[in-house]
């Protein structure tokens, strides 16, 4: 017999909201502001090429090698400029400083149209719900600006938590946070390694969010599939109903 849902895991980042404008368009205009032009699609590709290299040598904002997520962007904007030939180690501490602070306001982020009937409705069936989220400390910040923050009981960041996804003890600290078996828990994301099968290899009930369709691995049953939040409700209060017959 597996156990009564209870609690609900929620990945951020592209499964409730999203940053609003291209990290190139948003890195330009601040630029901007401090006298320069810079072309955005030079400035955006300079930033997933800095991006790769951190994530590569300092996985999870560096925390293990003395980082934090604070320095750790700052780097990466620092880097993006200088490979888009802007060497004033002045301005590029200026511009990384504002950077790291703008994406913590709301006009930077966009939440999904159907993110916040999707949690209120989770509540509603008497679920408690959690953040799992491959994140550093501004999150919390985050998500209070969205006035998405009240919804959750707990927040597990992978700064916080000192491993990121896909490993398993990240989501082991969310089960503590929760206090139940992985067979009470559900977990929702958008990622098919990080979000679905991390969770589902644990024994947690995940659902893969797909909203674009870019999912095409045959082995993902679509009762798991989801297209828009606004299908989650629904499967969850199958689970509750099948839960309460067994």
């Amino acid at each position: 017999m597996r156990g009564r849902l209870q609690w609900v895991l929620w990945d951020v980042k592209d499964t409730i909201l999203k940053v609003r404008t291209s990290v190139g368009e948003q890195y330009c205009k601040e630029a901007e502001r401090m006298g320069l032009s810079l072309n955005p699609v030079e400035v955006e590709d300079a930033f997933r090429q800095a991006y790769r290299h951190y994530s590569s040598h300092y996985p999870n904002y560096g925390v293990t090698q003395g980082l934090d997520g604070r320095i750790w962007w700052m780097r990466v904007v620092r880097d993006t400029f200088s490979r888009c030939r802007v060497q004033e180690p002045a301005l590029l501490d200026t511009l990384a400083h504002k950077l790291y602070h703008n994406f913590c306001s709301p006009e930077n982020w966009e939440v999904f149209p159907d993110s916040k009937k999707a949690l209120e409705s989770c509540s509603s069936l008497g679920l408690k719900l959690g953040v799992v989220s491959n994140f550093d400390s501004r999150l919390e910040g985050i998500l209070r600006a969205c006035d998405l923050l009240s919804h959750f009981s707990f927040l597990v960041t992978s700064e916080e938590a000192g491993v990121a996804k896909p490993h398993p003890a990240i989501f082991h600290q969310a089960l503590q946070r929760c206090g139940v078996a992985a067979t009470n828990v559900a977990h929702i994301g958008d990622h098919y390694v990080y979000d679905y099968l991390t969770s589902r290899s644990l024994g947690i009930h995940g659902f893969l969010l797909d909203r674009q369709s870019k999912h095409h691995q045959p082995h993902v049953p679509p009762e798991h599939r989801l297209s828009s939040l606004d299908q989650l409700p629904s499967r969850l209060q199958e689970h509750i109903s099948e839960d309460r017959n067994s």
